[in-house]
């Protein structure tokens, strides 16, 4: 059952280190119990993320490298195009184009690979670790990622779906009432269609192994009708991701500049380091980032509140998990090693 509790009693608890300089949360949620289920085997993810969680379960009880088995988890996203915010399907740029970003890293070599605006690749996540294992660079970009790509044998597609494409063509009919498009009557709009004009995402997913091992990957289609070449938190490591194999690991979904200006995912790995648990550390990163989005008139509304949506996972090395959200209530996806579901996470602002 979830906890409700007010901001005063979560400060007394010792829950958040020292005094927040964000006045007026209205209320903090706790999620449910961290740790439960079988010891060890631990795959947590993102609320899109529950056939990852079970397929990297499903590896990492076969003895699978962590990283290797989160990567296959999300992997199944990249390839749905149903889901719109990551891999075939994602929704495009403002050309029309998909670019898709990706990180990974790995617990027991603290070794990285991104690749960020890539095009043509449904399956980023695995070009990251490509650039990881065959490379001495953290993040490639843009054409070049694409010919590294190609150079390891994936192939070019064309990675917008019917649907995808549909939502574009729509977003660009609604841009105004006086340029050149008219907008389609709402009866015009395919199943789905609409609601994705207003859909952005990510899937994040982390995994603890028997031995105590780490591993994370952050893949997505980035916010959709962005400028071409834009890049936001998830193919940067300490913001979209962060893997410290003594401590634990972070990941992150939702609006990626406010991510990438506070370095959440290693933020929340140095708390966890001091003491915090996974829920706390996501917790207290949260209400830093909804704090200093005050400071500008951009990110918040009238009343002070972020006006942005953002999210955080973690999972420490003794397979405690937790996450946190802006505004919930929300669930994210857990494999504790004897189940598959979903769980409550906490959040700072109640929707």
């Amino acid at each position: 059952m979830s906890l409700k509790t007010t901001r005063r009693d979560f400060l007394r608890s010792g829950a958040v280190l020292g005094t927040a300089a964000l006045a007026g949360i209205p209320s903090l949620r706790a999620g449910a119990p961290s740790a439960v289920g079988a010891p060890g085997l631990r795959a947590i993810a993102s609320g899109n993320g529950l056939r990852a969680t079970d397929k990297a379960m499903e590896l990492l009880r076969a003895g699978a490298d962590p990283l290797d088995a989160v990567i296959a988890g999300v992997n199944i996203v990249e390839d749905d195009p149903n889901d719109m915010s990551v891999g075939y399907g994602g929704l495009p740029n403002e050309e029309g184009e998909v670019e898709l970003d990706a990180s990974v890293m790995h617990g027991p070599t603290h070794a990285s690979g991104a690749v960020a605006a890539i095009k043509h690749i449904r399956n980023p996540s695995k070009v990251a670790k490509l650039v990881m294992e065959r490379t001495n660079h953290c993040l490639i970009a843009g054409e070049g990622a694409l010919k590294f790509a190609l150079a390891y044998g994936f192939h070019k597609e064309d990675l917008l779906t019917e649907k995808s494409r549909e939502a574009w063509l729509r977003w660009k009919e609604s841009l105004s009432d006086k340029d050149a498009w008219y907008e389609a009557p709402a009866k015009d709009f395919p199943t789905g269609v609409r609601e994705a004009l207003s859909t952005y995402g990510t899937i994040n997913c982390l995994g603890l192994d028997a031995k105590g091992d780490l591993g994370g990957v952050t893949t997505t289609s980035g916010l959709s009708w962005k400028r071409p070449g834009r890049v936001g938190d998830s193919p940067i490591i300490g913001a979209g991701l962060y893997v410290d194999n003594a401590i634990g690991a972070a990941g992150s979904t939702g609006f990626g500049e406010v991510n990438i200006l506070n370095l959440s995912s290693f933020h929340i790995v140095q708390l966890m380091g001091q003491g915090m648990s996974p829920e706390q550390a996501c917790l207290k990163q949260m209400e830093r980032v909804a704090d200093k989005a005050r400071l500008n008139p951009r990110l918040h509304g009238p009343d002070g509140k972020p006006n942005f949506g953002m999210s955080y996972y973690a999972l420490n090395k003794k397979g405690e998990f937790g996450a946190a959200m802006m505004t919930g209530p929300a669930k994210f996806a857990v494999h504790d090693g004897t189940a598959n579901g979903m769980r409550d996470a906490a959040y700072l602002f109640k929707a």
